[in-house]
């Protein structure tokens, strides 16, 4: 047997003038029971379809069932929250995105997590664009004409997100800075919420990954301005880009799995495989295609890769945040 994948003895203290006592990870083994997987979000936003997709396939391979489950709140923090501070034995992780990763840290206050140091990547599950919809009957005919609406009416349009630092809210604030306008902000606990708002005319917009509403715009119960890709969608084909209707509003929103931060490496190593073994897999690469999304080139799957790319994201985007979050205000 390997060195690497016998017991792993990790030390943990309990507390102030307690003993320390050995945390045991038997890796060679793992997973002997179910894995929990934390969906920062309620049930149907884009983090909860994309990791239900992805995680199915992923149990057949690792040999239990990975069991989703949706802590929502604050903008996916408190799940995320939860999962860094979780032991970093393999059986919790956190189905990530740009906004628990991205814009949370610098839009919510008082954030109980270190996106960079807190959590060790596994991996990408999806990128999709962000889609501009509408209710069923806002005014406005095409992209032009709801930037116009937005810019004569103000705040008397009622602009709904997932919850402050959530992926829906980082990109219509993209959105928003770019068109310059300013709308009434309306914080739900996560997109499946705020959809169901949009669909019953509460609210007017609102800016989410193509992933999650794409069957509400093919179903013809929401109405869909403009995608964030620099082209178009093959599941979109008739919505035409941003950039078309001549605003630059560009941005892809990825989702992953992380784990808890001292996380042994075997048993990050055999998660990276199941995942990538789903995303390899036809059926599930068709589920997401069809939604919207789009499954990573296989040499970007990597952990290693992964983390580099979330760590220039950050530096990518907080900027750009911090710039948006002050014009908010």
């Amino acid at each position: 047997m390997r060195a690497s994948m016998v017991l792993l003895g990790l030390v943990s203290v309990v507390a102030v003038g307690a003993i320390a006592a050995p945390l045991v990870v038997q890796s060679d083994n793992y997973p002997s029971r179910p894995v929990t997987v934390v969906v920062p979000f309620p049930a149907g936003g884009p983090s909860d379809v994309v990791a239900r997709i992805v995680t199915e396939h992923m149990g057949k391979t690792l040999g239990q069932t990975l069991v989703i489950e949706n802590v929502g709140g604050a903008g996916g923090t408190i799940g995320s929250g939860r999962v860094a501070s979780a032991q970093p034995d393999g059986y919790t992780l956190l189905a990530g995105s740009m906004g628990s990763h991205v814009s949370a840290p610098v839009l919510t206050p008082n954030i109980k997590y270190d996106s960079e140091r807190d959590f060790t990547p596994v991996g990408f599950t999806a990128n999709a664009p962000a889609v501009i919809v509408a209710r069923k009957d806002f005014p406005a005919k095409n992209l032009r004409e709801f930037v116009a609406y937005l810019k004569k009416n103000g705040d008397k349009v009622k602009q709904a997100h997932g919850g402050i630092g959530s992926s829906s809210h980082m990109a219509c604030l993209m959105f928003t800075q770019a068109a310059g306008v300013k709308p009434s902000l309306v914080a739900y606990r996560g997109t499946g919420p705020a959809m169901n708002d949009l669909i019953g005319g509460h609210v007017d917009f609102f800016c989410e990954q193509a992933v999650s509403v794409a069957p509400q715009i093919a179903g013809g119960v929401i109405k869909a301005y403009a995608v964030s890709s620099a082209e178009r969608l093959a599941t979109l084909a008739d919505l035409p880009t941003a950039k078309e209707a001549g605003l630059g509003y560009q941005m892809n929103i990825w989702a992953g799995i992380f784990a808890p931060k001292g996380t042994p490496r075997p048993i990050i190593d055999r998660l990276a495989f199941a995942l990538d073994r789903a995303l390899d897999d036809p059926s599930v690469k068709k589920r997401l295609n069809d939604l919207g999304g789009s499954v990573p080139p296989k040499d970007e799957r990597t952990p290693a890769k992964f983390e580099r790319y979330v760590k220039a994201e950050i530096v990518r985007w907080s900027p750009l945040l911090k710039s948006a979050k002050v014009e908010a205000n």
